[in-house]
């Protein structure tokens, strides 16, 4: 194979996977200021976490302030009482606090792992319909990855993400405590 032939190769592999992404998120959206997108999204999804691409979590916002993910009721996520699978919930909710964390921690320019140490939800509603888990913590994290940042001593925090439904009532509330540790 000539080198034409091989670029040719790889630019048809790189649109056809191009297309799939398109195919199965819809409208791809880029924001400014390398914040995460609809397309860097579904690519951490695809690459990292197949299963929660699979069960259809979507980013809906984020901010520097909170992110948004939002997941539909769907075959592939549902338990036998026809409503969400708590675990799916839980994806969701667990995103929104990590990609938030993730987008702090890469605009520090400082090289900050996070761990989840633990979790609580609480369950008020069966979910049904579109749910959108939103975590508003970001001014708290960018504090305690500071405190980090200055001390090199690890830091805890606890964050809450919250889904309600299309009325915008809330079905589950979801609290994650993340450790930050500075390489």
């Amino acid at each position: 194979m000539k080198n034409n032939e091989i670029h040719d190769a790889n630019l048809i592999f790189c649109l056809n996977l191009y297309s799939l992404i398109l195919f199965r998120t819809g409208l791809i959206l880029y924001t400014k200021n390398n914040r995460m997108s609809n397309f860097k999204f579904h690519f951490l999804l695809l690459t990292k976490l197949p299963i929660a691409w699979i069960a259809g979590l979507r980013l809906k916002s984020i901010t520097p302030k909170e992110c948004s993910i939002s997941v539909e009721l769907g075959f592939l996520n549902q338990n036998p009482f026809q409503s969400m699978f708590w675990a799916v919930q839980g994806m969701a909710a667990e995103l929104s606090s990590g990609l938030l964390c993730i987008e702090k921690i890469t605009n520090s320019g400082h090289n900050i792992s996070m761990l989840v140490l633990s979790q609580c939800a609480t369950f008020s509603k069966k979910a049904k319909g579109k749910i959108v888990f939103t975590c508003g913590q970001g001014d708290e994290i960018l504090h305690t990855l500071d405190e980090l940042i200055l001390s090199r001593e690890p830091r805890t925090l606890t964050l809450t993400s919250s889904g309600l439904d299309e009325t915008g009532v809330e079905v589950s509330r979801f609290e994650f405590t993340w450790s930050f540790k500075a390489k």
